[in-house]
């Protein structure tokens, strides 16, 4: 795919108020070397990561995870090593996801890709998780799926008035993974239920409104705020905190408008706390809105067997540990791949461009019980475990 078609594809998106934006898995196989797909740099106190293929959206691929996951390591156990920082390079995204269309490809062509990729990532996810040094992620302009969980989970993300935040998986034949199982039910009431089983596109210092980013900063200023953190001498996570609180704080960027779905917070904790995808469809009908009615078409686009294991995934996940949530949604990688809407979302998304997937099951009601505990059973020895 040439770059103007990619930017032609992306304002079609845009002109949709509420399309699930699937540039995040804006992925083509045109590969530069591994080398060059992720920059792993020392730096003043810290250890700096740029994901580097701004052409491809800083999309995530195995070759980059299997870079970053051993420096990381390295720059922990590093005594000279104080803070990690994570940025992606171009300006228009931090990391639009995970390089799905390969993944489809290689499921295709019956190879390896599709287990190892979700298993490392997710080990990665944990490890950024676990990271005993201060890791600051600068999600700055798109950061959806994969790129969510390079930055969710470490101790500090800075979100820019650029920032663009989604989890459109379910429109994809896909659940919100990378750790979505944990952080999304962790967000203020149904939030996370509604970001996950809808898509809903959070910009700019809305991002820090509904608690994904720690920090928002003019995107003129990244520069900046880089290099006073890589020149602090021997950091502590307090002094970090406070460089950044520093620039927080001199930012007035949107500051005087309200929280996007401030007005809508009410219904959607009362809509998303059913416990099945039906009762929350009724919920929506019941209440007649626009804006609820703007949802209930949003989600009756989406997979009928996503939206059921996403609901499941996100309850269940509100209650376990992290590496839990990790186990299971690695079990839950591994039902899709073996799945028809998979390929199908890939198919109509990015390969056809036809924006029509035919999902099979197509209606929720043939969604069984069975179907669902099925995605969620031990793959036994093939299990994710930390």
């Amino acid at each position: 795919m040439q770059r103007p078609e990619v930017w032609r594809l992306m304002s079609r998106f845009n002109s949709f108020k509420r399309t699930h934006n699937v540039l995040q898995h804006l992925s083509m196989s045109n590969h530069t070397a591994a080398a060059e797909e992720v920059l792993l740099e020392r730096k003043g106190c810290a250890g700096v990561i740029t994901l580097n293929r701004p052409k491809f959206l800083n999309a995530l691929t195995l070759n980059m995870i299997r870079q970053i996951y051993p420096q990381l390591k390295k720059w922990e156990q590093d005594p000279e090593t104080f803070l990690i920082i994570i940025k992606g390079a171009g300006g228009k995204a931090f990391c639009a996801g995970g390089d799905i269309r390969e993944i489809s490809e290689a499921k295709k062509a019956k190879q390896k890709l599709p287990q190892d990729l979700f298993r490392e990532e997710y080990i990665l996810n944990n490890a950024i998780d676990s990271c005993r040094k201060p890791y600051v992620a600068f999600i700055h302009g798109i950061t959806m799926g994969g790129g969510v969980g390079l930055s969710v989970h470490g101790q500090f993300r800075v979100a820019t008035e650029k920032t663009l935040f989604a989890m459109p998986e379910t429109s994809i034949g896909l659940f919100p993974d990378v750790g979505g199982g944990y952080f999304l039910p962790r967000l203020q009431g149904k939030l996370g239920y509604f970001l996950g089983l809808t898509g809903f596109r959070l910009k700019g210092r809305d991002v820090h409104r509904a608690g994904i980013a720690t920090h928002f900063v003019d995107s003129e200023k990244l520069g900046s705020l880089e290099e006073d953190l890589l020149a602090l001498k021997s950091p502590s996570k307090e002094k970090i905190a406070d460089v950044l609180e520093t620039y927080h704080t001199k930012s007035k960027t949107d500051q005087d408008k309200s929280f996007i779905l401030e007005e809508h917070m009410d219904k959607i904790n009362s809509w998303f706390s059913a416990n099945t995808m039906e009762q929350i469809i009724e919920n929506l009908q019941q209440d007649g809105s626009s804006f609820a009615l703007e949802q209930l078409k949003v989600i009756n686009k989406m997979s009928p067997t996503s939206l059921k294991i996403t609901l499941r995934q996100l309850m269940e996940g509100s209650s376990k540990s992290l590496q839990e949530v990790f186990t299971m949604e690695y079990r839950l990688s591994q039902a899709c791949m073996g799945g028809h809407d998979f390929d199908e979302g890939v198919r109509a998304v990015l390969i056809d461009k036809d924006q029509s997937p035919k999902w099979k099951p197509a209606d929720l009601k043939e969604v069984t019980d069975e179907d669902l505990n099925n995605h969620f059973k031990s793959l036994g020895s093939n299990d994710l475990k930390f």
